[in-house]
């Protein structure tokens, strides 16, 4: 099956490297023109791994541009509400439409909860939930304008679906994004869009593989690598991976974004190798 969202545009953010990167290019490869956004740059609260850059952004320019789909990307963050319009304004007056939107942006830290700082709680709710909202804001009134419905999918994780310890700011606001699903997917269907959310266990990428996250799963582990924290992943998990690849979440994205999903909505889709049923 090819072509799957042929002619259509797609607004996508986070979209340098990782998930949002593969959203783009599988969303590419089946059709979709993009839309990328992304903050390239560091967030002050964030410090178990590196950044992505303004060359990340442009990597992924690159790799969509070489399937042969067009791309307007745009250094902006999701806290900042004009920002993100102006992003969105400027993809659909030079890709002509809008029909997809992926609320994919979010950071992701540790910390014991009675040692969690006020300004780290605020950083991120501000991006994991408020981002979320203000992604889905800019976007909603060009998927109403042009009148042929879409799809809306939002990140959140299985921090979304049942409480992960030391991550209290990241599952309140993961737990929240499904809360704005679930009200948009009701108040917008009226205008034929549907909204869902995704909920992946540990992706393979540099959120979870850092030495702070290895070090979580084994806490006397003076030394912690990816390789002794795999059987550790893998044990959190029903099926024997001990976490999915980007490409897992992408796929599921398509899915629900494609006709082939017409008539799902305000769905909570796990895609975590049985995490949240272990």
């Amino acid at each position: 099956m090819t072509g799957r969202v042929e002619g259509k545009v797609a607004f996508i953010t986070g979209a340098a490297r990782s998930q949002g990167r593969s959203h783009a290019l599988r969303l590419a490869q089946e059709g979709a023109d993009i839309i990328a956004v992304d903050v390239c740059g560091p967030i002050e609260s964030i410090g178990m791994y590196p950044p992505a850059t303004d060359e990340d952004l442009a990597e992924t320019v690159r790799q969509v541009e070489a399937l042969d789909r067009r791309i307007v990307a745009t250094k902006a963050d999701v806290r900042d509400t004009a920002a993100m319009k102006a992003a969105v304004d400027d993809g659909v007056a030079q890709l002509g439409r809008l029909d997809i939107v992926l609320g994919n942006a979010g950071v992701f830290e540790i910390q014991p909860a009675l040692e969690l700082s006020d300004e780290a709680w605020r950083e991120m709710i501000d991006i994991n939930l408020t981002g979320v909202w203000n992604t889905c804001k800019v976007a909603l009134p060009h998927l109403i304008e042009g009148g042929r419905g879409g799809s809306i999918v939002l990140t959140s994780s299985t921090a979304g679906l049942k409480g992960t310890p030391n991550t209290i700011h990241y599952t309140a606001a993961k737990h929240g994004v499904v809360g704005v699903m679930r009200t948009l997917a009701n108040e917008f269907a009226q205008h034929s869009i549907r909204v869902n959310s995704v909920h992946p266990t540990g992706v393979d990428t540099v959120m979870i593989q850092n030495q702070k996250t290895w070090g979580l799963f084994a806490p006397d582990d003076p030394a912690p690598s990816r390789e002794k924290a795999a059987p550790i992943f893998e044990s959190t998990n029903a099926l024997p991976v001990p976490w999915v690849e980007p490409v897992d979440i992408s796929n599921a994205i398509l899915f629900l974004v494609s006709d082939e999903a017409r008539y799902i909505t305000g769905v909570t889709l796990p895609v975590d190798a049985g995490y949240t049923v272990k």
